[in-house]
């Protein structure tokens, strides 16, 4: 019985190779990203010079949101490989020091963080361009995400710290 549990646990352990395509897929979604990133960027640049500020500023909050969440799928792929499959020793000593070591309490603030402020950037451009489409009952919904999201975020910090303040009054 002694090495049928021990081969269950070897492959169990050995699974976790599994995941490797799927963050190679994530990379290729920050690529296909940056492929949008810069063709608006190409449109934003030919456009600004004429376009009204509003549209200047939405234009802006598009490209940031284009950007957090490649930054927000760059935090997943890092910390799922370093919590599942292996641990990555940095490159040299100017190797970002924030991508290394997320924990999952680290992850979950991070990944909740982001979130948010995609949904900000959301609600920001709705705001921007409430004149053209002045959809109360939508904007209502979109800014009651973003508040339950922000929420759910405060909550969960201090879940964390008060569960990190137990752990070092229990040792």
């Amino acid at each position: 019985m002694n090495r049928i549990g021990r081969a269950i646990e070897i492959v169990i352990l050995q699974s976790r190779w599994l995941l490797v395509p799927f963050l190679f897929g994530l990379i290729i979604g920050v690529i296909a990203l940056l492929y949008t990133f810069a063709i608006k960027l190409g449109a934003f640049v030919k456009l600004v010079q004429y376009a009204p500020e509003e549209e200047a500023i939405v234009g802006v909050l598009k490209l940031i949101d284009l950007s957090l969440t490649a930054n927000l799928l760059l935090i997943v792929i890092t910390a799922g490989y370093e919590n599942f499959v292996g641990w990555m020793a940095p490159l040299s000593s100017k190797s970002p020091g924030g991508l290394a070591g997320i924990g999952f309490m680290g992850l979950k603030q991070k990944l909740l963080g982001s979130i948010v402020a995609i949904a900000a950037v959301s609600v920001l451009e709705w705001f921007m361009d409430i004149d053209r489409s002045a959809d109360t009952t939508k904007l209502a919904w979109v800014v009651g995400i973003l508040l339950a999201l922000a929420v759910a975020v405060l909550i969960l910090a201090i879940a964390d710290r008060l569960t990190e303040f137990r752990e070092k009054k229990s040792e």
